[in-house]
Order: C-alpha cells, then sequence, then structure tokens
C-alpha cells in the first residue's frame, strides 16, 4: 500500500497546478468583486499574473488524486513553498513522507521510507507544463496552452472564473486544466488536471502568506549518505 501510494503522490505531483485560498473579504468587496463578470480570457489572466509574478509564499495544501483504471482515490496533505522564478519545496507529510525541491535547474525528490533520492534537470522534466511551470512563472499558462471560459457553469454571480486550459503540445500527461480563479483576488483557487487516461488530480493550498521569507537555501537539496539516487533524466 505504502508502494502505491508514494506513485500516487508522485504521478499526481507531474500533473499538478497550485491552488491559493485567501480570505473572501467584506461584502463590499464581494459586490465589487461581481461587478468583473464580464473580464476577457486575457483581462483575467492579466490580473493572475499580476498576483503571481514575482511572488513568493508559502501554503498548507491538501491533493486528490485519483487513478481511474485502478479505482484509486487517495489523499495527501503537507507543505509548499514557492519563489519566483522557478524555486519550489513540496514537503509531503502524510500519508508517506516525500520532499520534491528545485532550484529552477535541479530536481530532487527524496524517499524516506524508500531510502531514495530521484534527481534531474528540472526544465527538462517540467518541459511540457506540467506542476512547476505555473509555480514558477504563472505566464507560461499562456504560452503552453488555448485557455477559454467553461461554458455551461455557474451563474453569472458566482464568485469565480473558471478558466480551462488546453495544452498546445499534446502529452499523455495532461489533457486538460481547469482552473477556479476568484473574481475578489485573482488568485487561483483550485486546479483540476486530466491525462489521457482519465486520471484526475485536484490540489487546494491553505493557510497561504504571501511574502514569505524564504531563503534560497530552502530550494536547495543535499542527498543523504548510503541512499539510493536514481538519474530522472537518464
Amino acid at each position: 500500500m505504502k508502494s502505491t501510494t508514494a506513485k500516487l503522490v508522485f504521478y499526481s505531483f507531474v500533473l499538478i497546478g497550485i491552488l491559493v485560498l485567501a480570505p473572501m473579504g467584506s461584502p463590499q468587496d464581494l459586490c465589487a468583486a461581481t461587478e468583473t463578470v464580464n473580464l476577457s480570457v486575457d483581462q483575467i489572466l492579466d490580473r493572475v499574473e499580476k498576483r503571481y509574478t514575482n511572488s513568493k509564499f508559502s501554503a498548507d495544501f491538501i491533493q486528490k488524486s485519483t487513478l481511474k483504471a485502478m479505482d484509486i482515490t487517495d489523499l495527501a496533505t503537507g507543505k509548499v513553498y514557492i519563489k519566483y522564478p522557478g524555486m519550489m519545496r513540496w514537503e509531503y507529510e502524510k500519508p508517506d513522507r516525500q520532499i520534491i525541491v528545485t532550484d529552477a535547474d535541479r530536481l530532487w525528490i527524496y524517499r524516506p521510507e524508500d531510502n531514495q533520492v530521484m534527481t534531474g534537470k528540472a526544465p527538462t522534466f517540467f518541459r511540457d507544463g506540467k506542476g512547476a511551470s505555473f509555480l514558477s512563472d504563472i505566464r507560461l499558462i499562456r504560452q503552453k496552452f488555448d485557455i477559454s471560459l467553461e461554458q455551461g457553469g455557474p451563474a453569472k454571480n458566482d464568485l469565480f472564473y473558471h478558466l480551462k486550459l488546453i495544452p498546445r503540445e499534446k502529452t499523455l500527461d495532461i489533457s486538460e486544466i481547469s482552473l477556479m480563479v476568484s473574481r475578489q483576488t485573482f488568485n487561483v483557487l483550485q486546479v483540476k488536471t486530466l491525462n489521457f487516461y482519465g486520471d484526475e488530480t485536484r490540489i487546494d493550498l491553505i493557510n497561504f502568506a504571501f511574502g514569505a521569507d524564504l531563503d534560497d537555501s530552502l530550494f536547495s537539496f543535499t542527498i543523504p549518505p548510503g541512499v539510493d539516487v536514481l538519474q530522472i533524466d537518464e
């Protein structure tokens, strides 16, 4: 079971995007937010990019992963640290400990219970727009996806924009991504990712703190002695 869970967590990380949950604000703020209902996709993305570009933050995350063929759904929780551009640290706490770190050049995936570290070049691993592309530079969304407002969605007084992302470069890893964006703050509140096989990953981040003091050393990793080291890009 631990092996299956570890695979789910790793596989899910390959597909994830990012969710940042913000306080909803006052009733006046919410009313003002609904006035932006007619924003175009480009206008929404302009505001999302303004929110995330040059940002740094930490958050707690909850990740739900479903493998359709195996009819398995798993939950994982932990804490994430993000620093623009390209630096991330995911610390999975439950159900199994795992650390995923990138300094925008190198990538390390450490599984203490397996006594294993996987390492490689981050740009190679994430080249098709998986996971880190959203976290390292939110502007990559425009470059890698065709984006539209989802049709037939919630009523106009809904507090969120619902965006549909279709990758321009077809891969097995990503067939579609759905983003839920706050009309008030333009934070990305939810990401659902589907792959070619119908597997789904949903990730939520809560208790976030923008402007956190994140030293660059947090995004580097020293391989412990005695662990098995696997090269991802070989």
